[in-house]
């Protein structure tokens, strides 16, 4: 099973300075962000092949009030330290999309203060309007934002297609327990060659 460019949208999860840049405030809090970095290519990759076949491109960003009102347990119990580093403040650098990923006019632009990003978002709103069938996932973290919003989605009977060399997570057996827990049950494991012959095979 390979996604269709018909009918198709690319999600970009959180491709953002805060987790993915040197000096971002996940390098500060001490992760090996150099485990995400890997993604970034392919999802370079994507995101032409997206431009080039008409896909829609929904960009998401993790994104936190200045005064973390919104962080719930995540920012109060289970990890302080996105407080203490200004993590993902809404409007800061930090917060923003890689530059060399930055969405262009047109494409759709999702903040979220959760993992999924269907969560108290507009996006399934945006996919029905696009008329949106397949669901192409890349992205960070695959354990966290990746499979949670990979998981709402198969709920909502979407098919969804998680790019294993465009998703990246901090520790790779997470990363891998977490590609094998969505095959399972709530999608289709594929890769950037694989996804990129498919949109141009099926226009």
């Amino acid at each position: 099973m390979l996604p269709k460019a018909k009918n198709s949208a690319l999600l970009v999860i959180d491709m953002q300075n805060g987790f993915l840049m040197k000096g971002g405030s996940c390098d500060q809090i001490g992760l090996p962000i150099d485990q995400l970095q890997h993604a970034i290519e392919p999802c370079a990759r994507l995101i032409s092949a997206a431009r080039a076949h008409s896909v829609p491109i929904i960009y998401t960003r993790y994104v936190y009030r200045a005064d973390f009102q919104d962080g719930g347990l995540l920012v109060k119990e289970l990890m302080p330290a996105l407080e203490t580093f200004d993590a993902l403040i809404a409007g800061s650098k930090d917060a923003e999309v890689l530059s060399s990923l930055a969405p262009l006019d047109g494409d759709y632009v999702l903040d979220k203060n959760r993992a999924s990003a269907f969560f108290a978002t507009p996006l399934e709103t945006w996919l029905r309007g696009l008329g949106i069938e397949d669901i192409v996932v890349c992205g960070v973290t695959t354990n966290c934002c990746v499979e949670t919003s990979v998981r709402d989605a198969s709920q909502r009977d979407y098919r969804t297609f998680v790019v294993a060399d465009a998703v990246a997570e901090f520790d790779n057996d997470r990363h891998n327990v977490a590609l094998q827990s969505m095959a399972l049950l709530f999608g289709y494991v594929t890769d950037t060659n694989a996804v990129e012959a498919a949109w141009a095979s099926r226009d």
